[in-house]
């Protein structure tokens, strides 16, 4: 039969300039340090002339994500790479924002609960009250943080103090009803993702659904994207649509609505927590 190898499983992301010889190199290292290449992604983009590639390898070996990082720095320096490498099986940290409304927030809990995220909850913020009973059934921390215009900005600053203090690798914003500071957005640039319906710029402020029903759409959806200073406009990691019609009425448009938010976000989040989505300017390369 042919060998498996039955070490630990570690990614290697990166990003550089498009040039002769990369995949040889990586793979290269890879090879030295007792490394089997078990999933293997590359994209050279013609537009920007940049090389992106995502590898799974299994070392049994014994080396730790931390020294391998260290000794990959001069293959990275001289090929201007953009690196990230960690362990696989290493649970992303992520702080979930969210306002009333609950069903993302309810299906990234799940989703987490049962392993099919990658992902730990060390808490949840929310500028209502709403969220606490569901926050506590999980036995995570719940932060209400109210936002007024006079305290926005020390809102902000506890947010950041509470990303911190948990340690967190991702900020969700699971329908979090409120516009971020640019200075925020810049904080937690390419670590925020947001959710939003289909709607905009169609159907703004509140009850878009209805708005959109009044209107007799024939589709919905939801786009999920990193936050930027531009709102509802940063790069787009997954979209999906719905088709309805006219036998919906607005309870059920508003349910076939906020079943495809919560479906496009958990996938946004999967894909960045298992390191498969790298920035390329104001796109985004996703290694499904």
């Amino acid at each position: 039969m042919p060998h498996r190898p039955t070490g630990a499983e570690l990614v290697l992301v990166l990003s550089c300039p498009d040039r002769p010889g990369i995949v040889h190199a990586v793979s290269g290292f890879i090879l030295a340090h007792g490394g089997t290449i078990v999933e293997s992604q590359q994209f050279g983009d013609r537009l920007s002339d940049r090389f992106f590639m995502r590898i799974a390898f299994v070392t049994e070996t014994g080396a730790r994500a931390d020294d391998l990082r260290e000794a990959f720095g001069p293959v990275a320096v001289d090929f201007d790479m953009d690196f990230e490498l960690w362990s696989s099986a290493a649970p992303y940290r992520t702080l979930i924002m969210v306002s009333k409304h609950l069903h993302c927030l309810n299906d990234l809990l799940f989703r987490a609960s049962t392993g099919a995220l990658q992902i730990e909850v060390p808490a949840i913020v929310s500028n209502h009250p709403d969220a606490g009973a569901l926050a506590r059934s999980y036995g995570i921390d719940f932060h209400h943080v109210p936002v007024t215009p006079d305290t926005k900005a020390a809102a902000e600053a506890r947010l950041l103090e509470l990303v911190e203090e948990t340690g967190s690798h991702l900020v969700v914003l699971a329908r979090y009803m409120q516009v971020l500071s640019d200075d925020l957005c810049r904080s937690l640039s390419g670590r925020a993702i947001n959710i939003h319906h289909s709607f905009l710029p169609s159907f703004k402020g509140a009850r878009p659904y209805h708005q959109a029903f009044d209107r007799g759409v024939k589709l919905v959806g939801a786009t999920a994207h990193y936050v930027t200073g531009d709102l509802d406009e940063g790069p787009i990691i997954e979209q999906d649509v719905l088709r309805v019609d006219h036998g919906y009425d607005q309870d059920q448009l508003v349910s076939a609505g906020r079943d495809v938010e919560a479906q496009v976000l958990s996938r946004a989040v999967r894909w960045h927590s298992e390191s498969r989505v790298l920035l390329n300017g104001e796109r985004t390369v996703v290694f499904r």
